[in-house]
């Protein structure tokens, strides 16, 4: 049974021809009062409350109904409806235990697919199953591990996929992040529709709306062509934004609009375009402290995180290091043409004693490499202890990541993170610590989607 509640006549007849027509059992409620007296008599499965619950309110009305709900069943899934004047109250509806809340005008089919994610959700129970058991039931040839934690989000992942919940997936660089998202992809409904990978943070301010929602021809000084965005190619399939934490605020904005409404223009066009497609995002920063700090915006997380799941680095799941290495092993044998290569049970047990604070990314080129070098069958401790004294280069206190595992790109704007937070975001000192020119360092600044206050300068 879904419950509504709302005062005016025509968002609940449209909200209950709408889910009636999709086969769900629906009633619906005019005042407080009345939703109060049957949430106590017939405890609803789903709720559809509208924040502005009587003409010219400011949401206390209906913010004091959540409350209310909350208190006498704080299970039941809640889905407000909002307009974009009223967005903060929703994100304060969230915080009180909302799941969900859509933009008036709404699109139907993002009506349906909250109501069914959030149910579908509830209904599924998490059951406890062994990694054969979990082979068995959904396909995660890719992801290697054993340990409890693997197995837990393993489990999440096969709960989830099947739904259209948006997904963020936190974690270290390098703890495969980019594998769980693919995994998520590939157990879900969508998993014969497209897979678009977006690295966020290698895509500029100037670009982000060419980039994401593509471009007619002519629509700026380069534009020779028309342009496909990245979520017209994502279209009926799933989109994953790695390092989101890297948007800058504009950006933020934009995206947050697509995710609200499944609409957005293409550069150069006011034609509006609607998009069906699943979010999974992914980061290595932590949101909530940049949401305090003002640097990421509290309603795209809300928007984004229905499900959020924490990948572990690889020291707190040593014991699936040696199930890694073999499985890096086994494809190296016929990339390399080296059917007996093998790795001792000394190196085995070595490996795990490794902080590698690069996790798998690390170990993986740590094992690549050594194979490279050494010419034995047998690979021992030695092999990989030589390849690790050669990688990292200390200077000082800082210790550059070992050769394979981070990008040109990436070392640089780790290099320019590490000088603004040390000088505090002051240009001119940033600038000389760098050996750049105040220039070059604004414009990698704008490159990496670095935020700064000029005003600090």
């Amino acid at each position: 049974m879904v419950l509504i509640i709302d005062d005016d006549i025509a968002v609940r007849t449209s909200l209950l021809l709408l889910l009636k027509n999709e086969g769900y059992d629906v009633i619906s409620a005019e005042e407080p009062a009345q939703a109060i007296e049957f949430i106590k008599k017939q405890a609803p499965e789903l709720i559809i409350l509208d924040l502005n619950f009587c003409i010219n309110t400011t949401g206390k009305e209906g913010m004091q109904l959540l409350a209310d709900i909350k208190k006498i069943n704080d299970q039941v899934p809640i889905i407000l409806i909002t307009g974009w004047g009223t967005i903060e109250l929703a994100v304060q509806g969230m915080k009180m235990g909302a799941n969900d809340f859509i933009n008036k005008p709404w699109s139907n089919e993002h009506v349906i697919q909250s109501v069914k994610t959030l149910l579908n959700l509830k209904v599924k129970k998490s059951e406890k199953h062994s990694r054969k058991q979990l082979d068995l039931i959904y396909n995660f040839r890719h992801i290697i591990g054993e340990d409890e934690k693997v197995l837990e989000i393993l489990q999440t992942i096969g709960r989830v996929s099947t739904t259209d919940a948006s997904i963020l997936l936190l974690g270290e660089s390098g703890t495969g992040k980019e594998l769980i998202a693919e995994a998520i992809h590939q157990n879900s409904a969508r998993s014969n529709k497209p897979f678009i990978k977006v690295n966020l943070g290698g895509i500029s301010t100037t670009l982000f709306e060419s980039e994401m929602f593509g471009h007619v021809r002519g629509a700026f000084t380069d534009a020779r062509h028309d342009r496909i965005g990245r979520f017209e190619m994502a279209n009926k399939g799933t989109i994953f934004l790695d390092e989101i934490g890297d948007l800058d605020a504009a950006s933020q904005v934009k995206l947050l609009r697509v995710l609200q409404d499944r609409t957005y223009e293409v550069l150069g066009s006011s034609r509006t375009k609607t998009v069906d497609v699943r979010v999974v995002c992914a980061t290595n920063r932590d949101l909530e402290e940049m949401v305090e700090r003002g640097t990421f915006r509290e309603d795209l997380l809300y928007r984004i995180n229905l499900i959020t799941i924490k990948l572990p680095p690889l020291r707190e799941r040593v014991s699936d290091i040696p199930k890694l290495v073999h499985f890096f092993i086994d494809n190296l044998k016929s990339i390399y043409n080296r059917p007996h290569l093998e790795v001792s049970k000394d190196a085995l047990k070595w490996l795990q004693q490794l902080p590698l604070p690069g996790n798998i990314r690390q170990l993986k080129n740590l094992v690549e490499r050594s194979v490279l070098i050494s010419s034995k069958s047998i690979l021992e401790v030695e092999d990989f202890k030589t390849q690790l004294q050669q990688s990292p280069a200390k200077k000082g206190s800082i210790i550059l990541p070992e050769v394979g595992s981070i990008s040109l790109d990436e070392l640089e704007k780790l290099m320019i993170r590490r000088a603004m937070t040390f000088h505090r975001n002051k240009i001119i000192k940033v600038a000389h610590a760098l050996g750049i020119t105040r220039s070059s360092l604004y414009r990698r600044l704008e490159k990496y989607n670095i935020p700064y206050d000029e005003a600090s300068d």
